[in-house]
């Protein structure tokens, strides 16, 4: 249970709620398609399952999530926190630019650019390779594309690949974040994508970027 701030103010009631660790976390996964214990783990790599377990049994206790048939996924209540958590992510996104080593994370990085791929591939099976040439271990990705459905592996799924792009964990990051452009990266050498003519310049539309990158673009452009 979350120590009272001893305010009626709604805002010090909502964070008795939500300022507990890794809780905000937690919603942002579900908002963002995340409905088994097992992917929410994947979002939050570093809790431990048994916090993840404790954290959402409060939320559900709270009315903000339901779990159902194995499945966590939010009410009315906590799809209504959408606004507020997009807007923090706006915020650290635009005001906070800064990120040290120890937050960069190939497992993350990859699960998160997932949620950002579909109709923009090729119909049928599309492979790509990621080789992140600053790592000795999980230095090598496969995303396997298939009419929509998407597999991301860190081992070798033995398809033909389509185009292996290359470059370092944070320009990687930083190209999901939207902090830098992919011609940019390309052009600075950056980033280097071995691919056939025809298809090199269309592996940047292909990973598509942070949601929290379109959002940020939205609030600029008003």
């Amino acid at each position: 249970m979350a120590t009272s701030y001893g305010q009626f103010c709604p805002l010090a009631k909502a964070m008795e709620i939500l300022d507990e660790r890794w809780t905000i976390l937690i919603v942002r996964e579900l908002l963002l398609g995340s409905t088994r214990f097992n992917e929410l783990r994947r979002g939050v790599p570093r809790m431990s399952p048994a916090l993840l377990s404790k954290r959402l049994q409060a939320l559900e206790r709270h009315g903000i999530v339901d779990h159902e048939d194995g499945a966590y996924r939010l009410t009315e209540c906590g799809r209504d926190l959408h606004v507020a958590v997009m807007s923090l992510g706006v915020w650290g996104l635009r005001w906070i630019e800064d990120f040290g080593d120890e937050d960069l994370d190939p497992h993350l990085l990859m699960w998160d650019v997932r949620r950002t791929i579909g109709a923009q591939w090729p119909a049928g099976r599309t492979c790509v390779a990621i080789e992140f040439t600053d790592l000795r271990r999980a230095g090598r990705w496969w995303l396997v594309v298939t009419d929509g459905s998407v597999d991301v592996c860190d081992y070798d799924p033995g398809f033909e690949v389509a185009a292996t792009v290359r470059t370092t964990l944070r320009t990687m990051t930083r190209l999901w974040r939207g902090d830098i452009a992919w011609d940019r990266a390309i052009r600075s050498a950056h980033v280097e994508i071995d691919a056939p003519r025809g298809v090199r310049g269309e592996v940047p539309a292909w990973f598509g970027r942070s949601v929290l990158a379109d959002a940020l673009g939205e609030v600029s452009a008003r």
